[in-house]
């Protein structure tokens, strides 16, 4: 570990942040920032010691229904793009994002809390995200053909107009991305409300999109909160769709506040994945998979497997490996690229996550590792820091097993056989992901038919593949991302039927 490239790196930051949001991180709206005189902020501090990183704009009704009129008003020109031309600017952003990557890998840390060993990822995959779907631009309003002897039915899809997409403050670069690239191959125009505890790399975003070539008010961003610019971004009647990332009441308001005008949503929302490990499993790899399904990214991602079913016959051994592995994770500064797990990313959250192990241990369970207190004496003091913990002796209906902790927690509980393994795996409200460890090759298939959630992985922790369905069952969501999936949602298909001939007409009220 290197205190003096971690304070380089911490600083370098700060001197990015401090141009992108001097004095106020604003809005960006029709292809300009764009902050009322008598606008409000918020205070966005670090993870690491609680000091201020900047003052971010709280934007309200007026400012969405700016940023919303401003995408209807670009929404005319952009969806009469050729699929060409909307292609080579979507792979020119993902070239000014592959250029900017060491800024948004030092600002998502400084925002986030995420080590630098995983944010300084983060522009490969956002510039995938963007590369991929400029390659499918050509193929979005592509349609079927359905021929019968006398008729020929055909689809085709257009753009759903102005779109909303409210992202999280996990992995907040990637995630934003992930909505918005394809939203803008589609041919839609997107309003983005990005998380208020994770501002910065959204503003980045639209300014890179805007120097890119992509035109002023297809990508607009409004800052705030998500009672105030959220709540008036799902009720503006101009947004056609909104897309959302986030916990699974959030989604839940959202949908009831979008009813009145019956727009349509897409959620990926909350997931408490299992991870099934059976005894005839490759062990050292699932010891490798597991740790770093939940403990990685501080264990701050949707579907961390954070529920681990191990067969009873090697379940004390497999938990002490785990044991053993959580804690050698190097704890710390983020901006020291040795550090494996940062600080959580508000002090809200941290309090969050240490209630769980509290409650789970006064009710009988045993927390084997982490916490605060395994944390160094010598970080600072009003840092969210939580090192990686393992929960044992927990029951199905415990809190830490059926709620999303979000953090580096594991709760671990014993199976006996087959039945009993897939009956604690689907005994929960969500559904977005499970994990299996197996050598037998007909169970995984006959599991995989049965867990209920929307992805299964089998012998690997999460895959990333931009083709296939991501997205979850139950609380876990609504919709899938990737892929033609994406454009399904951020078009709406038209069917056209041609008589092919003469047919017969039924008759009526003739003589």
């Amino acid at each position: 570990m290197n205190a003096d490239i971690a304070q380089q790196n911490r600083s370098q930051a700060q001197s990015l942040i401090d141009a992108l949001s001097t004095p106020v991180l604003s809005h960006f709206i029709d292809g300009k920032n764009y902050l009322r005189q008598d606008g409000a902020t918020i205070s966005n501090r670090s993870p690491v010691d609680d000091t201020e990183l900047n003052q971010t704009a709280q934007g309200n009704e007026a400012d969405v229904a700016t940023a919303s009129l401003s995408s209807e008003k670009a929404f005319e020109s952009w969806r009469q793009w050729p699929a060409e031309k909307r292609r080579d600017v979507l792979h020119a952003i993902a070239d000014r994002i592959e250029a900017n990557a060491e800024s948004i890998a030092l600002m998502e840390t400084a925002d986030t809390g995420q080590p630098l060993r995983f944010t300084g990822k983060t522009a490969t995959r956002g510039a995938e995200n963007f590369r991929y779907f400029a390659d499918l631009c050509t193929r979005a309003s592509d349609g079927h053909s359905y021929p019968t002897p006398t008729h020929l039915n055909y689809t085709m899809r257009e753009p759903i107009g102005p779109v909303g997409a409210i992202t999280p403050w996990n992995m907040p670069f990637m995630l934003a991305t992930w909505k918005i690239a394809p939203a803008l191959a589609a041919g839609c125009t997107v309003v983005h409300k990005p998380a208020e505890w994770s501002p910065l790399t959204a503003t980045l975003l639209a300014k890179i999109a805007f120097e890119a070539g992509l035109p002023a008010g297809v990508l607009n961003t409004v800052q705030g909160l998500g009672h105030e610019a959220g709540s008036a971004l799902t009720q503006d009647p101009r947004i056609k769709a909104i897309a959302f990332v986030g916990g699974t009441q959030t989604g839940s308001r959202i949908m009831a506040q979008g009813a009145p005008s019956l727009k349509r949503v897409h959620f990926e929302l909350g997931g408490k994945s299992p991870v099934v490990v059976f005894d005839d499993a490759d062990l050292d790899r699932a010891v490798d998979a597991v740790a770093f399904m939940i403990f990685s990214l501080n264990g701050q991602r949707c579907n961390a497997g954070s529920r681990l079913l191990v067969q009873r016959s090697i379940h004390d051994q497999f938990v002490e490996r785990l044991i053993q592995r959580a804690q050698k994770i190097r704890v710390g500064n983020p901006f020291d690229p040795a550090i494996e797990v940062g600080p959580l990313i508000h002090r809200n959250q941290l309090t969050k996550v240490k209630e769980h192990c509290f409650n789970a241990v006064q009710a009988g369970a045993t927390m084997h590792c982490g916490g605060v207190s395994a944390v160094s004496a010598h970080l600072p003091a009003a840092g969210n820091w939580f090192a990686p913990a393992i929960v044992s002796g927990v029951t199905p209906a415990m809190d830490i097993v059926q709620q999303e902790v979000f953090g580096p927690v594991l709760a671990v509980l014993p199976f006996d056989d087959e039945a009993h393994a897939l009956a604690l795996a689907n005994d929960s409200r969500y559904g977005l992901s499970t994990y299996l460890w197996t050598g037998n090759v007909g169970r995984a298939h006959r599991l995989a038919r049965s867990f209920q959630s929307g992805m299964v992985w089998v012998n690997t922790e999460i895959a990333r593949n931009l083709s296939t369905p991501f997205g979850g069952m139950k609380d876990s969501g609504i919709g899938r991302d990737g892929g033609d999936w994406s454009f399904d949602f951020y078009m709406e298909t038209r069917n056209v039927c041609i008589a092919l001939d003469g047919h017969a007409i039924p008759k009526i009220g003739k003589l």
